[in-house]
């Protein structure tokens, strides 16, 4: 699901060039896909409490291919658009149930080291979107890159057709906004926005720090940061670490670590620069892997509707991150940036420390 919807990120370019579009028009084959996510996360979450994980699951996996094809098949710009959204509408019956059901199935089988998988899982897929499809594309054209893909929704369709375990069906309340304004709820959820947040505002304009002095880089050298993102796949050790200390300690500790990075990045050395960000990459998939594991636990009625809550919140919070922060870039500079995040960090731990607080 995670290479589905970034996809398209790494060849812009050579859309823009195919269909004769503006890069910022180009850019829309992301943006659609990511706000009809956030759209179809209040179906999805909804529907599995009613219809179990399981078959919404899978239900989604069947739905995905088409629509996957249609983006490497689309005669024209406008057609390839509909498909994105298609696909958006289609990915949180993976990615909104699919957090639930690893808390409900596989948590209490293999602890929490199974989000820890589940985390990883979506950084190899958000690798395998943007370098894998570029890559392939270099080689073998855009539209057959992108049209293999097809192949792991409809792989995976078949595959759980028998090999997802069972789960007791889910429990709902008969007051799903009463359970959506839980204290605690809102925190997590406010939790996993801030830290995306920042990650998305740092990590989008930090190459425009790094083009400038004293650092100077080029392009392609300071894009190299990126590369950081791999630190996902420690996911598994992040799981344990969370079935050590408990979700809270581990989703407090990820926003100071959080913290930590954002101020090393002011620092005009490249060295403190890159620890910072990897501080930064390690906090945000930390808190990801800790702030799931808290919607599964403080949401203990009504979890699709509490996966749709945050994912909503999670994606709205990574779209923010990246356009807000550039209004802050240009008028005071990386300080402004940086501002930016710390006061979202803040906001999310004075919840936290609220919420510990009353429990």
């Amino acid at each position: 699901m995670f290479a589905a919807m970034y996809s398209t990120q790494a060849i812009l370019p050579e859309l823009s060039r195919d269909f004769d579009v503006s890069p910022s028009r180009a850019g829309l084959s992301v943006s659609v896909v990511v706000l009809a996510v956030a759209a179809g996360a209040w179906v999805w979450g909804p529907i599995s409490d009613r219809v179990g994980r399981p078959r919404a699951i899978r239900a989604a996996a069947w739905l995905l291919v088409p629509p996957t094809l249609g983006v490497a098949l689309a005669p024209t710009f406008e057609l390839l658009l509909a498909f994105r959204i298609l696909q958006g509408l289609c990915m949180p019956g993976l990615l909104v149930v699919g957090a639930p059901y690893v808390v409900e199935a596989f948590v209490p089988r293999v602890g929490a080291r199974a989000m820890g998988w589940w985390a990883s899982a979506l950084v190899l897929g958000g690798l395998v979107g943007r370098v894998g499809v570029a890559l392939a594309a270099g080689v073998v054209g855009w539209r057959v890159a992108i049209g293999a893909l097809t192949v792991l929704p409809l792989c995976a369709a078949i595959s759980m057709r028998d090999g997802l375990p069972d789960v007791p069906p889910p429990v709902r309340s008969g007051r799903v906004l009463r359970s959506l304004l839980r204290p605690a709820l809102l925190a997590v959820t406010a939790t996993g926005g801030a830290l995306f947040f920042t990650f998305v505002g740092t990590f989008t304009y930090i190459t425009f720090r790094l083009e400038e002095p004293p650092f100077s880089l080029d392009d392609t050298t300071a894009s190299l940061v990126f590369g950081l993102w791999v630190i996902g796949a420690f996911g598994p050790a992040i799981g344990r670490l969370a079935q050590r200390t408990g979700w809270r300690r581990l989703a407090a500790g990820s926003l100071l670590l959080a913290a930590v990075g954002l101020s090393f990045t002011v620092v005009e050395s490249i060295v403190p620069v890159v620890l910072g960000l990897a501080c930064l990459a390690t906090a945000m998939f930390a808190g990801y892997t800790a702030t799931q594991l808290g919607v599964g636990d403080v949401a203990r009625t009504d979890r699709g509707s509490a996966s749709a809550l945050y994912f909503s919140a999670y994606y709205s919070s990574g779209a923010l991150g990246a356009y807000v922060p550039g209004l802050a870039w240009e008028s005071w500079g990386w300080s402004g940036v940086t501002a930016l995040g710390f006061s979202a960090l803040g906001l999310a731990a004075a919840g936290l420390l609220a919420v510990r607080r009353t429990s």
